[in-house]
Formats: C-alpha cells, structure tokens, sequence
C-alpha cells in the first residue's frame, strides 16, 4: 500500500515537471502580444474555473487557521512567486534566475526540518543537491556565458525560491486536512488570484480579447491555464502529499534538462556537450538525493 502511494507520488512529480518544463516555450510565444501580469492572470483564471468544473463541491467548515493557510499558499505558491519570478527576469539573465529559482529544494529541506516533524535532512539530500546545481549551472549557462551579478534581480530571484520553499510546507500542512486535492488546489487559486487584482493596477494589464482570435494564442493560453496551472498544480500537491515536501522538491531539479530536451524537439536548437552534461549531472543529483533515502529509510526500517 505504502509503495503504491510512493510510485503514485513519484508519477505525479515527474508528471507535473514534464509539463512545467516545456512552459517556457508557450510563455515565450504569448509575451509577443501579452504582458507578464496579463498571462499570469489569464492563465490562473483559466485555472480556477477548469478546477471548478471539474469538482464543484464547496470546502465546508474550513476554520480560520485553515483559511489563512490557504491564503498563504495563494499569496506565495501564485500571485508572489509568479510576480517576483517574472520581475527578475527584467533586471537580470534568464540563465541567472534559471539557476537560483532551482535551489528551491535547498530551502524546502529548511523549513521542512524546522516546521514538518516528519521531514528529516539526510546527508544524501546535501550532495544530491550540489551535484544537480553544478549540472543547471552548466545548463543554464552552457559554457558561453559569463555569470553577471544584478543585486536586484538575483535577489528577486532568491526571493521567489524561498516563497515556493514556502508555498511547499503550506501545501504539505493543508494535505493533513483531509481534503480532496482539488478542492484545496481551487482554494489556493481562488486567494491567489484575490491577491493579483491590486498588481492589475500596478502593472500593464488590458483586457484585449481580440488577442484570443489568433489560434496560436489560444492555444499557449490554454496550455498554461489547463495544464500547466490546473493540472500541474493538482499532481503537484498530490506528490507533496503522498511524498513529503522534501521529496517532490527535488524534481525542480529536472526542469532545466527538460527545457534542454524540449528546445531541441520543438525550436531544433542543438545540445553542446557541455549541456549534455550539466543534464547528466542534474539527473544523477536527483537520483542521489532520492536513491540513499530510500536505503536509509529500509534499514530504519
């Protein structure tokens, strides 16, 4: 019973970083006629009501602690993640955010051992983590580029990691509820769309539905809000759920290679041997980090 809910957790992590791996391709064709903040809130909005129709059944008795929990995952996991991670990108070099939004794990581990009684630091998490974060550096800057410090835009970055560190315990807290996955996801999509509403004002943001005429548009909208938004963030809790916070963390290692993967199949760009690699790096972390807990946690056993 307990193996199968691991293979399901398993399934669902690979599930989810599959698809939020290939998202910069349909994020990179809506920039041409969205704003940040405009496929943002498109993209949840779709979201919600996907997550809505497929299980219309209100939260009931939800008491105030529970309530501010979803909130915090809303404000952290969406509206101040997404926001921070999208404003970085404009100060600093996209291979600079790459690298520092992948050492989310890091502070996952953190704050797992400081608030998730059942959240142990293992030595194998550590060396995992430096063999995968020296595989996305080699990935991210494929050996032509020179790394350029921006404080502002790094620090945002570091910012936007720690929020999904945080968003991540949140989400392991609210899986103790007894819930039904969706029901808590639509939840924390409901706050974090609540908190997005004041960035409309602050940030470029039309409605402009002619935009929806072009297939192309529709489509990466659609993509992003079903998939990667109602889908993703669904498989995502559900693997914090039956894996543990710490667990399911470490496939954000695994989305720099599937965006080196994706970029060759889709935009026919080539793999230097320096990003082969970095991915074979990145996957050999991972599979450090995940293999010797396993060996520990039989002979505890």
């Amino acid at each position: 019973m307990r193996a199968n809910k691991e293979i399901s957790g398993h399934l669902s992590a690979v599930i989810t970083i599959l698809i939020w791996g290939t998202t910069f391709i349909s994020t990179k064709i809506l920039l041409v006629s969205f704003t940040p903040i405009e496929i943002l809130f498109y993209r949840f909005g779709i979201g919600l009501i996907a997550l809505a129709v497929a299980f219309p059944h209100r939260l009931k008795g939800i008491g105030i602690k529970q309530e501010m929990m979803f909130a915090g995952a809303g404000l952290c996991g969406v509206t101040l993640y997404f926001l921070l991670e999208n404003i970085a990108l404009t100060y600093t070099l996209a291979s600079n955010v790459g690298v520092i939004i992948s050492i989310a794990p890091f502070f996952t581990a953190l704050f797992s051992h400081w608030f998730l009684d059942n959240e142990k630091l293992r030595a194998n998490f550590f060396i995992g983590f430096v063999i995968a974060m020296m595989g996305i550096v080699l990935i991210s800057f494929n050996g032509s580029k020179v790394l350029k410090l921006n404080p502002a835009g790094d620090l945002l970055a570091v910012l936007a990691a720690i929020l999904w560190a945080v968003y991540s315990i949140l989400t392991k807290k609210i899986s103790g509820f007894g819930y039904n996955t969706i029901q808590t996801t639509r939840k924390t999509f409901f706050y974090g769309i609540l908190f997005m509403i004041p960035a409309l004002f602050v940030f470029p943001f039309e409605w402009g539905f002619e935009r929806f005429t072009q297939p192309a548009n529709v489509f990466n909208i659609l993509f992003l809000g079903l998939g990667a938004s109602a889908l993703c963030f669904v498989t995502w809790n559900t693997a914090v759920k039956l894996l543990g916070a710490v667990k399911t963390s470490i496939y954000i290692y695994m989305v720099p290679a599937i965006t080196v993967i994706t970029s060759i199949l889709v935009l026919n760009e080539t793999i230097t041997w320096v990003a082969a690699c970095g991915t074979v790096l990145t996957l050999a972390g991972l599979f450090i980090s995940e293999r010797k807990t396993k060996i520990i946690k039989n002979q505890e056993q």
